[in-house]
This record gives structure tokens, sequence and C-alpha cells, in this order.
């Protein structure tokens, strides 16, 4: 049963988002509507054009790490994201699953890449993945030096280290 609902559910996914769900597309554009924003970095979007019979797809932002939303700052990454994105038009390029089986990709706000500016604001971390500082490290290092949003905490835990240390967020 659990087998035939994760296969219904990749086939939707994959319907939905007009890949194959055999194999990750990059550098493939999607226009969507941004229906729910869960956290700092994740977000339901509905293709456009979709009517309302299909469901919104889970998308998680590659490239950064948001604050849990149980985490100091968590409120405000997931209050300045919806801010931005609820209800709006935007450009998804997906390139994947994750580990939990949300659509990995890049959005677009007009010509704004939607993760750039969730770090360069402060309300998200590059995302490390062994020793590379991630592709925001350069928007980080600029938040850092601004004291922008959870970088004016000397204190601000990365979110890694959070759930490493307390657990996911109930």
């Amino acid at each position: 049963m659990k087998r035939c609902l994760y296969a219904w559910l990749s086939a939707m996914v994959a319907i939905l988002l007009g890949m194959s769900s055999s194999a990750s597309v990059a550098n493939e554009f999607t226009l969507a509507v941004v229906t729910h924003v869960s956290d700092g970095d994740t977000l339901w979007v509905r293709r456009v054009g979709d009517n309302t019979r299909h469901r919104p797809i889970k998308l998680r932002l590659q490239g950064i790490d948001a604050p849990e939303r149980c985490q100091a700052w968590g409120p405000q990454a997931q209050q300045a994201l919806s801010n931005k994105l609820l209800n709006k038009e935007v450009r998804l390029q997906t390139r994947g699953h994750d580990d939990y089986d949300r659509v990995l990709g890049n959005v677009w706000l007009g010509e704004e890449d939607v993760s750039a500016w969730m770090v360069e604001t402060g309300h998200a971390w590059s995302y490390r993945y062994r020793r590379s500082l991630g592709p925001y490290s350069a928007q980080e290092d600029k938040a850092k030096q601004n004291k922008r949003g959870l970088f004016s905490d000397p204190q601000a835990e990365e979110p890694r280290a959070f759930r490493k240390n307390n657990g996911p967020c109930p």
C-alpha cells in the first residue's frame, strides 16, 4: 500500500511539474503560483494552468537552510518568504527530490533568485555540504557583515546544529 502511494505521488509530481519521475530536470522552467509557505525554505506551488483538482506540490528551496519553525528566527524567516511569494506567480527550476520526497529546486520572482534574497536579507544560511560553503556564501557574508536578520544575533545557530541538538520541531 505504502509503495503504491509513493508511486502515485511520484507520478503526480512528475505530471504536475512536467518532468520524468525517473530523472531530474535541470534548466527546465515551469510557471507556478505559490499557495502556501511552510517555513523559510519550504513552500507549496501549483503549476500555472492546472485546475484546482490537482494538489499543490511541496518544494524545498535548494541551496539554503532556513531556521526551523520552532527555532529562533524561524517565524520571521517563514513570514519573510510568505510576504515575498504567497499567491504570486514564480518560475521554478526543479532538480529532483530530497530525502523527504520534496521536490528540490530554485524559485525566481521575476528575475530575482528567491534563495539568494533569503540569505542576503538574513533569513537563511547558504546550505553547506561537506567542505563547501554553499552556493550563496557571498550573500551570507554580506548579511553577516551588515548584521541583517538572524545574523544580528551572535548566538544564531545553524538549523543543522539545531536539529541535531533538539530534534525536529513538533
